[in-house]
């Protein structure tokens, strides 16, 4: 396996591109836009710079790792010589149906599909090919370089082998691959949105302020960051596509997204990427400061 093609140039796109690269893989990005190419191409350079000035890179391995990745607008160009295609757009089941019809038809036959999707279907996705048996889900963490876990997510007709290849795979990126089942949110978002979606419930209930709930996490649970910081940096839109996806899936309505994360999400406050969610995000700034909407009230639901 040496030629891998990436479809989606943003945050999960370019970070899986680079990793691929940085291992010796050649590898197609793939996305419409070209603006939306170009950014990622910037964005791995600058990551790989950090690489350097940690000494996880050389200059040389730098160089040649950009070297690797070639861009294409066209999904039919940029996996035509494809022996593994990650697709890694937006969390949207149509969308994803959509690219995968195209990847289908113009990948070659031997070619692995793979998704990077977080919580939807890899059965209902492989069901849009002719290759069910060679469909699998790679699911890696983001920040890409960084995160080691790849969820590796069994459809209803993949392969043993398939999976094996994918586990070997994973192993050469220096990630440590987790076989899970085909059910809506697999393990991670599973357990990880309903924690985000309560702890956002907190909120707006007035138990305790954004500062406070995730201080009472990082502090008292040893978590890196809190619920409502990861929620920003994950995307208040991602969380709540996927809590729809658990509920529509599982049918429980523990898993509907709380009403403060539905409307923020209408009102376009979708975390970091939009500059504000339950914190404020100023460029070149890495002071972490409350959005003003909660920082002067607990309670939102008054």
């Amino acid at each position: 396996m040496k030629n891998i093609s990436v479809i989606g140039a943003g945050t999960m796109g370019n970070g899986i591109a680079h990793v691929f690269a940085q291992f010796g893989f050649d590898v197609t990005l793939v996305d419409i836009s070209a603006e939306a190419l170009d950014r990622a191409i910037q964005r791995i350079e600058k990551n790989m710079d950090r690489q350097v000035s940690k000494g996880i890179l050389s200059e040389e391995d730098k160089a040649q790792a950009i070297g690797r990745i070639a861009k294409s607008q066209s999904i039919a160009e940029g996996v035509s010589n494809a022996d593994l295609v990650v697709e890694a757009a937006t969390e949207n089941l149509d969308l994803k149906l959509k690219i995968f019809k195209d990847i289908d038809l113009n990948a070659p036959d031997h070619a692995i599909l793979a998704s990077n999707t977080s919580s939807i279907s890899i059965t209902k996705i492989a069901s849009v090919t002719t290759r069910p048996e060679q469909v699998i889900g790679m699911h890696f963490m983001n920040p890409v370089p960084v995160m080691k876990l790849v969820e590796v997510i069994r459809g209803y007709a993949t392969t043993d082998a398939v999976t094996e290849t994918i586990f070997k795979l994973s192993k050469d990126l220096k990630k440590v691959p987790v076989e899970v089942n085909d059910y809506p949110g697999f393990v991670a978002n599973r357990i990880l949105m309903p924690m985000i979606n309560e702890a956002i419930y907190s909120l707006y209930e007035g138990v305790a302020g954004v500062e406070e709930i995730d201080t009472v996490m990082k502090l008292g649970m040893a978590h890196p960051m809190g619920p409502l910081q990861l929620a920003d940096f994950i995307g208040l839109d991602v969380c709540k596509s996927i809590l729809e996806v658990l509920h529509d899936g599982f049918g429980n309505p523990k898993y509907a997204p709380c009403p403060l994360l539905v409307n923020m999400v209408t009102a376009g406050k979708l975390g970091a990427k939009s500059g504000e969610g339950f914190y404020k995000y100023t460029p070149g700034s890495k002071e972490l400061v409350v959005a003003p909407k909660f920082s002067k009230q607990i309670s939102v639901n008054s």
